[in-house]
């Protein structure tokens, strides 16, 4: 696996804020690399719930599951305890079956890409047999967002227009 192309990225950056925590760190005080694959997970729920769903609502509603196919991460610089972090998500490929999130985690104090990744999901039933997203959602995630992440984390519809 390569990481994400240009040409194959849909839709823009979504941007989930998060501080390193110290039980992320190993001895030196550096960001243990298995963290950015949960950094990840956290940018793709946080781009659903943007999106006016969850990955609960697939799972209970529908009996649709996104199980994670194939991961890739490259590290390029480390990120230290307290950090301030954007963990940036996007779609970079949308199937009838299955799905691709490309990722970049961003140091927020001086802008450098730190890592960058993507995971590839299939979409399934309860018993893991393949199937086809349900009605609705593919749609919802090439969507904008109606949800914006505020600095404080909690979700807020964007504005549309100066009031």
């Amino acid at each position: 696996m390569t990481s994400p192309a240009p040409e194959n990225v849909i839709g823009d950056w979504h941007e989930t804020v998060l501080r390193v925590r110290y039980s992320e760190t190993d001895k030196m005080g550096i960001v243990y690399y298995a963290n950015y694959l949960v950094w990840f997970e956290i940018g793709r729920t946080e781009y659903c719930r943007a999106r006016g769903f969850s990955y609960r609502d697939m799972e209970t509603n529908d009996d649709a599951f996104l199980v994670v196919a194939e991961s890739y991460c490259r590290y390029k610089a480390p990120a230290y305890y307290d950090d301030e972090i954007l963990i940036r998500t996007r779609i970079t490929e949308l199937r009838r079956r299955s799905l691709r999130f490309g990722y970049e985690i961003v140091r927020a104090s001086d802008a450098q890409i730190i890592s960058e990744g993507e995971t590839g999901h299939v979409v399934t039933d309860g018993s893991g047999r393949v199937r086809s997203f349900p009605e609705g959602y593919a749609q919802r995630l090439l969507a904008p967002p109606i949800l914006k992440t505020s600095q404080s984390g909690e979700l807020v519809p964007p504005k549309t227009a100066p009031e």
